[in-house]
């Protein structure tokens, strides 16, 4: 049974240990979404890995939530106001009239763990702090992985658009085929 909760203090080593040693997930450990330009260009991913540690650490809102499957963490997933993410703020794949917005930005499950149903109850897990927080509604860009063939399992950081269409997420727009922005109350 996979539950799903709140990174706080405590569950920083869970963090560390989903994000790996390998790996996209362990040079950015979500902090793509949080910087722009030099400050991202500029960031190692020592310093990407101590940003999401003072996120979970001392952060007033949990930076994301953990899945977890008994005691091992299984999954990650990142959400938070759309103020957090200068990234999204700036591009044009999330625009939105929904600037109250929370949204989520990605997930990472480890190799043999997925196609489990992990990332659906991540999704929950995020709807349920946003909530918790006082969020209207959350929006995700969603990769449609049947736009346009294979699509390259690094590539579904953001997520499948199956599994929002599967929590109630609506198609809000497309600026590609593949980025699908999508949105549901949080409620």
């Amino acid at each position: 049974m996979v539950n799903v909760r709140p990174a706080g203090p405590d569950s920083w080593p869970d963090v560390a240990t989903v994000m790996g040693e390998r790996g996209d997930p362990s040079r950015c450990f979500c902090q793509y979404f949080r910087l722009r330009g030099k400050a991202w260009s500029g960031s190692s991913p020592a310093d990407n890995r101590e940003g999401l540690h003072a996120q979970v650490r001392d952060g007033e809102l949990p930076p994301g939530v953990v899945a977890y499957d008994g005691d091992a963490p299984v999954g990650w997933c990142a959400v938070g106001p759309r103020t957090s993410y200068p990234r999204v703020v700036a591009s044009p794949n999330w625009r939105t009239d929904h600037l109250d917005a929370w949204v989520i930005t990605c997930f990472v499950v480890p190799v043999g763990h997925r196609r489990k149903g992990i990332a659906g109850e991540l999704v929950r897990g995020a709807l349920d702090l946003a909530r918790s927080y006082g969020a209207p509604s959350v929006e995700a860009c969603a990769v449609d992985t049947t736009a346009a063939g294979r699509i390259p399992s690094a590539d579904l950081y953001r997520g499948p658009l199956s599994v929002y269409l599967d929590a109630g997420f609506t198609e809000v727009s497309r600026t590609s085929p593949q980025w699908v922005l999508v949105r549901r109350p949080a409620g």
